[in-house]
């Protein structure tokens, strides 16, 4: 396999991270005295989500390593080679984006896949320490990627460009920045990925995209920003321990697989959506269901 070495940019952007928070709660504190209506940030909600995005990249230190291995595998499998020129990476840049948005749909749509992303949805505040507020298994994303590499996609810029998806959704992550005008047509945007985290009904399970929107406008999972978001989960976490926010839905599975149901009940539990509920057909006996109630 050719070599080509591009330094990890996330772990480079750090510095930024900083210094970007900083002003962005500096500027959130002057807006909210001039009477605009921000969320703004908490000690405590901030240092949670600080504590998930370093717990991340710790754990990434090992993961990347792995996955990167699977990519290279798949790659010396396939006899396609899209090559390393500037074509090559513009159209990695659209199929890495539209990978991302089916990772980032079957995550909300299926539970087991929910539980490793519903991390990054836990805050109740929406700032640039949102968007560090990650997964602590991110294992769950290796299958959504592994195409790229089939198709002849360097293993270097597959992790290469999930990087620069990922700084570019940095910057969404902000109430300090309205709509952008043309673009929001185009790209994902503050407002739209507002949107994204917000609790409200008419919100829940859109704008899926990373850099592009045009996926949810393709696959009819756009919404724009009509209404004040209040953000969130539907039922949230009244907690910042981070080993809590990390694995309390995988808990809350092992926890439903527990119950005196039919096997095809317990399953639903764990690969329909978050809010499945079995139908009269999958539930226990009527004595069995009181006891559970009781």
């Amino acid at each position: 396999m050719e070599e080509l070495h591009i330094p990890d940019l996330i772990v480079l952007a750090i510095p930024f991270f900083i210094v970007s928070l900083i002003a962005e709660g500096l500027l959130v504190n002057k807006m909210r005295r001039e009477g605009r209506p921000l969320v703004g940030h908490t000690v405590r909600d901030t240092a949670a989500s600080m504590s998930m995005g370093l717990g991340n990249l710790a754990i990434n230190l090992v993961w990347k390593g792995a996955a990167f291995a699977v990519y290279a595998a798949l790659y010396q499998l396939t006899p396609l080679r899209m090559g390393t020129g500037p074509w090559a990476w513009v159209l990695l840049l659209f199929a890495d984006d539209f990978c991302y948005y089916w990772f980032h749909r079957v995550h909300h749509e299926c539970r087991f896949f929910w539980a490793s992303h519903v991390v990054h949805h836990s805050s109740q505040h929406y700032n640039l320490s949102t968007a560090l507020r990650q997964t602590w298994t991110p294992m769950t994303g290796l299958p959504f990627w592994m195409p790229l590499a089939l198709l002849g996609f360097h293993p270097v810029m597959i992790v290469t460009a999930q990087s620069i998806s990922l700084l570019y959704q940095y910057w969404v992550h902000t109430e300090t920045v309205g709509r952008i005008g043309p673009l929001e047509w185009v790209l994902n945007t503050p407002s739209h990925h507002r949107v994204h985290h917000a609790s409200n009904v008419q919100y829940l399970d859109k704008n899926y995209g990373g850099i592009l929107i045009v996926w949810d406008r393709l696959f009819g999972t756009f919404q724009p920003e009509v209404e004040r978001p209040v953000y969130g989960l539907t039922k949230n976490l009244h907690t910042f321990n981070p080993a809590r926010i990390a694995f309390h839905e995988y808990a809350a599975i092992l926890k439903d697989l527990q119950r005196p149901e039919p096997l095809r009940t317990r399953l639903g539990r764990v690969f329909h959506g978050p809010d499945w509920t079995p139908g009269p057909d999958q539930r226990p006996p009527d004595n069995t269901a009181h006891t559970l109630s009781a």
